[in-house]
């Protein structure tokens, strides 16, 4: 299980694909895609629905949730909550297709500020 979500380092993506890649396990979990929570003022500051392809419709939270899938790649994301309203929100997400190219300009931006 590695932390997967929009606001992870460089560093810590390409350490959990460099574990994964060396361990080789037969599915790779994400966690923790909120950070610490969905009500963080960093969502309501940026659209994170750019990260997926042709989606208009889906909430904020839902963006955040499936785009946590290609940061990095990961199988599943592990969540807590006792909200039903807020599992299906999740669940629902997975409707929506991340948008690889997006994906990958963002990490060169992290990459790019590492080196800074």
């Amino acid at each position: 299980m590695v932390r997967a979500r929009l606001l992870v380092g460089a560093d810590v993506l390409e350490a959990a694909e460099a574990l994964a890649l060396w361990w080789r396990p037969s599915q790779v979990w994400g966690m923790s895609p909120f950070g610490a929570s969905t009500a963080d003022a960093v969502w309501d500051r940026f659209d994170p629905r750019i990260f997926l392809l042709n989606s208009p419709s889906p909430t904020r939270i839902q963006a955040v949730f499936r785009s946590s899938y290609g940061l990095p790649r990961v199988d599943a994301v592990a969540v807590g909550t006792d909200d039903v309203g807020h599992r299906r929100e999740l669940t629902e997400a997975m409707a929506y297709e991340i948008d690889d190219n997006v994906v990958r300009e963002y990490r060169q931006l992290l990459r790019a500020r590492q080196r800074v």
